[in-house]
């Protein structure tokens, strides 16, 4: 018997064996799916096709004795999916997902960030509320209000900036309680400005609110945080001046007033920013407390005075600034906006000023006159008009057209008509606003015929015009001014006619057809536009949905290599400048494509020879257009990579038309800029050089961009 026993078993089939379970991908294996999924605006990959059909059973070979089970193979892996990776086991891993959740920006990713809110690591439940407030989700403000009684600040101050990104104006007074105990707590320090980048202290969670609050526009809770009854600031630190000044409430003035006098350069130039929406009924006690700043060493808080002694208004700002002009030592930055500020006066020696300057040798200063001359005076403008030669510098007769709209047509037209064959197509754009600005008899067929333009700025002022004025034949116009624009290499033209178009309504015929057909247009940055439009025109529209993935020039081993996991060095980009070298360390980690987009622009001399296109004192330096007119770029665009780096002084960023419009243009920043803050991808930060970066003046040249990656500087 126990032989037959034995016999039957060693020809029994092998029984079946459950399915042994997927291997874990490695850390890079999911790096690279979440880097990739979130350039392609995905939250996960389409799932595998269906397997083919089952074919009919084989007869398993009988087990001989002894051998052990056959095991089964195992199952597929799963797709890559940013929502499930949200639940690994790995805190970075949950982290990072979540980041990538919030760029891709889809509300089917707000569940599982809401979820990662009660993560038990300080830093993912961070990450997660920082990115709801990218989403910008409603659903999401119950959870995050919640978190703001954390006991990280970390947390406490990611739930408040989200608050104020989302929107949720319910719960200001909930922010302002969370101010107001940091600063009755006693552990608000106020870091030096080398820290202030900081995210895990009282005073970063106090920073962040203060922003909050002024994203939702809540003068009141604010308030109460940090001024005490007799209208003194309670804490005496730039984000409370820059909230302030933000929020233009006259109620503010007294702190403002305060806070002019502190000894710390920010705090002083917001004070004086911020005075100058006080309103004229203020003036007395505000105009001479700007004055002094006129005459200071403080560039900053010059340049912020001159332009609130303008905005205010007050006739006895005229003197000083008409000192400011004529003197040899105001400061270059200084003077053209005290150029401008003058021409918002009214006094004696006004005009005769500001003509004065008229002939200036900075392209600036000629700009702001003729402005200025035209507001102070337009009859007299008109006199002086008649002897004015065309301007050498393009920026100036761009300058021009746009004052020329604010006369009466019958002396602005015969003008604007001959400026439209100028040599230089960058002055073409504005005057074909201008003409549209005037409503002059043909302005829409100037604007219908330009539309067919070569230059692609010319196409986008005269697509604008169009939608301005909507001429029955416009929208066919504009619909094949679209198509046309497919030769483009840039996608701005498409994206202006596109825009036009939607102004005629979504009844006007080739409306909804063109902006449906864009959603499939090879540039992501032209998806975007159409699916924003169509969701303007239909709210119901599920386009923003149907315009992914976002098509990807890199292929999938882009995102697999080291320099966009583990980047082995802390890239640097040296600019060299007629005034000196500006030296920039690379946001590897925080922000891997948009560096690498910029160092391959350096490295093949895409910006060399470029200009500093842009320069707002106290504000910003942008540069990285090959056209010299803020209107270029590199032929494509990159996605954005919204991160939590705040802009501080010397800061470096990507410069946007919209969302993910991204390409060569950048600019560093002269001082805190916290209204950019998660809204412009940081992708650097000046690490010597911003003497230099000081200087910069509208049109000095890029001469040579250089890198270094550990290795080689070239």
């Amino acid at each position: 018997m126990a032989l037959a026993a034995a016999l039957l078993s060693a020809c029994a089939p092998a029984p079946v064996v459950a399915p042994a379970k997927p291997v874990e991908p490695p850390f890079e294996q999911k790096m690279s799916w979440i880097v990739r999924l979130e350039d392609e605006r995905a939250l996960r990959d389409p799932a595998p096709p269906p397997p083919d059909p089952v074919p009919a059973p084989v007869p398993v070979p009988a087990r001989k004795r002894g051998e052990p089970p056959a095991a089964a193979p195992p199952p597929p892996p799963a797709p890559p999916d940013l929502t499930r990776l949200t639940t690994d086991a790995e805190a970075r891993i949950r982290r990072r997902a979540a980041l990538a959740i919030g760029r891709v920006g889809l509300p089917d990713g707000v569940d599982a960030l809401v979820a990662l809110l009660a993560d038990m690591d300080p830093e993912v439940r961070q990450m997660a509320a920082f990115t709801l407030g990218l989403i910008g989700d409603p659903r999401a403000s119950d959870p995050l209000a919640a978190l703001l009684a954390d006991p990280s600040p970390l947390v406490k101050g990611s739930a408040a900036e989200a608050l104020g990104l989302i929107g949720a104006t319910a719960y200001a007074g909930k922010i302002g309680e969370m101010a107001a105990a940091i600063v009755a707590s006693s552990v608000l320090e106020p870091p030096p400005p080398a820290d202030d980048a900081s995210r895990d202290t009282p005073a970063a969670a106090f920073r962040l609110a203060m922003t909050a609050l002024v994203r939702l526009r809540a003068y009141d809770p604010l308030a109460t945080a940090v001024i005490d009854e007799a209208g003194r600031p309670r804490v005496r630190w730039w984000p409370v001046a820059f909230a302030l000044q933000r929020l233009e409430d006259p109620r503010g003035t007294a702190a403002l007033l305060a806070l002019l006098q502190d000894t710390e350069p920010y705090t002083r130039a917001f004070a004086a920013k911020g005075l100058g929406a006080m309103g004229a009924a203020q003036n007395a006690a505000v105009v001479p407390a700007l004055r002094p700043l006129l005459e200071g060493n403080d560039r900053a808080a010059a340049i912020e005075a001159v332009r609130s002694l303008g905005r205010l208004g007050d006739p006895a700002a005229v003197a000083p600034l008409i000192k400011l002009i004529h003197s040899s030592g105001t400061d270059p930055h200084v003077r053209p906006e005290a150029v401008a500020a003058l021409g918002a006066l009214r006094g004696e020696g006004v005009f005769e000023a500001l003509l004065d300057v008229v002939a200036d040798p900075v392209p600036a200063v000629r700009a702001a006159a003729l402005r200025g001359l035209a507001a102070v005076d337009r009859e007299a403008f008109v006199t002086v008009l008649a002897g004015l030669d065309p301007d050498p510098h393009w920026s100036v007769r761009s300058a021009m057209a746009g004052v020329l709209a604010t006369l009466p047509p019958e002396n602005a037209m015969p003008r604007l008509e001959g400026m439209l064959a100028d040599t230089d197509q960058r002055v073409v754009p504005a005057v074909v606003r201008a003409i549209v600005a005037l409503k002059a008899d043909d302005a829409a067929k100037i604007a219908l015929e330009r539309l067919e333009a070569e230059d692609v700025v010319v196409r986008i002022a005269s697509a604008e015009g169009v939608g301005e004025l909507r001429p029955p034949n416009g929208a066919l116009a504009l619909a094949e001014a679209y198509r046309r624009g497919g030769r483009d290499q840039t996608y701005v033209a498409r994206a202006a006619a596109l825009a036009a178009l939607a102004r005629y309504g979504p009844s006007a015929p080739m409306v909804t057809e063109v902006l449906t057909e864009a959603l499939s247009d090879p540039d992501w940055a032209v998806r975007v536009r159409a699916a924003a439009l169509l969701k303007e025109l239909d709210p119901a529209s599920d386009a923003s949905a149907r315009i992914r993935p976002a098509p990807s020039k890199h292929p999938r081993e882009f995102y697999q290599s080291a320099a966009m996991l583990t980047p082995p060095v802390s890239t640097q980009v040296y600019i060299e400048t007629d005034r000196g070298l500006i030296q920039i360390e690379m946001a590897m980690l925080d922000a891997p494509i948009t560096v690498q987009n910029f160092m391959n622009l350096a490295r093949t001399g895409f910006l060399d020879g470029v200009t500093f296109h842009r320069v707002v004192p106290d504000f910003v330096i942008q540069a990285g257009d090959p056209r010299g007119d803020g209107e270029g770029g590199p032929g494509y665009t990159i996605r954005d990579e919204i991160n939590q780096r705040p802009y501080l002084r010397g800061t470096v960023g990507m410069a946007l038309d919209w969302e993910d419009t991204g390409g060569s243009q950048f600019f560093i920043t002269h001082s805190p800029q916290p209204h950019l803050d998660a809204r412009y991808t940081v992708f650097g930060r000046v690490l010597s050089g911003m003497d230099v970066v000081d200087q910069i003046q509208p049109w000095d040249v890029i001469r040579k961009v250089r890198v270094w990656d550990g290795e080689t500087l070239r």
